[in-house]
């Protein structure tokens, strides 16, 4: 194999990790779109939402590798070569990352409905 292609990456993804592969990439795209309307909207980065966020994006990157370990053949203990621990790194840091957009989004959709409820 000389090159790589998208659809292999597509069909290992669903062999994988099964419907769960569409859910999760509809999060992605979803949640997406909605960071960046709320980054539009508020025109700013609000530092409390933002700290707890990031605090949180501690336990999706935790549960990024639980997910991890849980659809791959192998565990932790089988992680031999440095590109094992980098790829590990990597899973961990895609699930802090992912969390906390996630949260920082929600809360802030959340904070908007709120405020938009009590001036009504």
């Amino acid at each position: 194999m000389n090159e790589l292609d998208p659809l292999v990456l597509l069909a290992v993804f669903q062999e994988m990790l099964g419907p769960l592969l569409w859910v999760l990439l509809a999060v992605i795209i979803i949640g997406t779109l909605a960071f960046l309307t709320l980054l539009l909207r508020e025109r700013r980065l609000v530092a409390h939402r933002l700290m707890w966020s990031q605090a949180a994006g501690i336990l999706g990157g935790a549960l990024a590798l639980v997910l991890m370990a849980y659809v791959s053949s192998s565990g932790f203990a089988d992680a031999g070569g440095p590109i094992d621990w980098l790829l590990i790194a990597l899973v961990f840091f895609l699930g802090l990352v992912g969390t906390a957009v996630l949260v920082y989004t929600v809360a802030g959709w959340c904070s908007i409905c709120r405020c938009g409820r009590q001036t009504a």
